[in-house]
C-alpha cells in the first residue's frame, strides 16, 4: 500500500485536510484512473488508521472498482481493505429518482438550466439569451495561468463551445476554477458523443459532474436530442450518471427539427 515515506506524507495530508473530523462521506465513489487508484489506496489506509468512520456511496461493489483489467490488480489491496473493514450494503432498485422528479419544481440552479436542440435563436430567447457576437470572444483563465477560449462572457455568465472546452487537454481542476467564477454557463455545439474522441467525451462527463455539484445553471445546446447524444459506442465511463444528471435539465426542441 505504498512506501513508508509515502505513508507519512499521506498521513500528514489527511490529518491537515480533515483536522478533528470523525465521520467522512465519499459520495459516488468510483475509480477509473490508475494514478488515482494508487493515491486512493493510501488515503483509505490513512483514514482508517486515524479511526475516522467512513461512509461511501458507489455505483460499484468494491470488487468492481477500477474495472479496467489492465490496472485492476493494482487496486486489489485497497479492495481488500474495503471488504474487510467496512459493511457493504447493496441498495438495489432501477428507479432513477433524478429523472422521476425532473419535471417538478426546480430545487437547484442546475435544474433551472435547459437542454436545447438545435439551439435556434427563438429557443435561446426563451432562456433570455442571444447568440454571441464575434467581438464577445475572450479567453477565460483557469488553473496555472492557462486560458480557455470563451465565445462570450457576460457578467456572471460564460459561454463556451464544446470543442474549445472538451477537445483540448483541460482538467477537472480547470472546470472547477471556471465554475467557481461563473454561476451561469452556456455550452453549445454538443455533438453525438459516439462520434467524438473518447477523451473529449470523458471530459464532457467530468464537466457535467462539476457543474451539477457546483450548482451551476447550465444551458446546454446540442446537435441532436439528448438520448441520441448519449447513445452508441465510445461513450464516457459512468455515462448513466451523466444521463441522469442531464435529465434534470428542462428540454426544449425545435418542432421543425429532425
Amino acid at each position: 500500500m505504498g512506501r513508508p515515506h509515502d505513508r507519512r506524507v499521506t498521513d500528514r495530508a489527511v490529518a491537515e485536510l480533515l483536522g478533528d473530523c470523525r465521520f467522512l462521506v465519499f459520495d459516488e465513489f468510483h475509480v477509473h484512473d490508475a494514478g488515482d487508484a494508487m493515491l486512493i489506496g493510501r488515503v483509505l489506509r490513512s483514514v482508517l488508521d486515524q479511526r475516522i468512520t467512513l461512509l461511501t456511496t458507489s455505483n460499484y461493489p468494491p470488487a468492481g472498482l477500477l474495472p479496467n483489467p489492465v490496472f485492476h490488480e493494482m487496486f486489489e489491496p485497497a479492495i481488500r481493505i474495503l471488504e474487510e473493514t467496512m459493511d457493504v450494503v447493496e441498495l438495489g432498485g432501477g428507479r432513477d429518482y433524478r429523472a422521476a422528479y425532473a419535471s417538478g419544481a426546480a430545487r437547484s440552479e442546475f435544474e433551472r438550466g435547459a437542454y436545447l436542440w438545435p439551439g435556434t435563436a427563438e429557443q435561446l430567447a426563451g432562456q433570455g439569451l442571444t447568440p454571441p457576437a464575434a467581438g464577445e470572444a475572450q479567453p477565460v483563465e483557469v488553473t496555472g495561468g492557462r486560458t480557455v477560449p470563451a465565445l462570450a462572457v457576460r457578467g456572471d455568465l460564460v459561454w463556451f463551445d464544446f470543442h474549445d472546452l472538451c477537445d483540448r487537454p483541460n482538467s477537472t481542476g480547470d472546470y472547477l476554477a471556471a465554475a467557481d467564477r461563473f454561476p451561469v454557463w452556456v455550452l453549445s455545439g454538443l455533438p453525438r458523443l459516439a462520434g467524438e474522441d473518447r477523451d473529449a467525451a470523458q471530459r464532457f462527463a467530468n464537466l457535467v459532474d462539476v457543474l451539477c455539484d457546483r450548482d451551476v445553471r447550465l444551458v446546454l445546446v446540442g446537435e441532436a436530442p439528448l438520448d441520441d447524444v448519449l447513445r452508441g459506442e465510445n461513450l464516457p465511463l459512468d455515462v448513466n450518471r451523466t444521463a441522469s444528471r442531464l435529465s434534470l435539465l428542462s428540454a426544449a426542441a425545435d418542432s421543425g427539427a429532425h
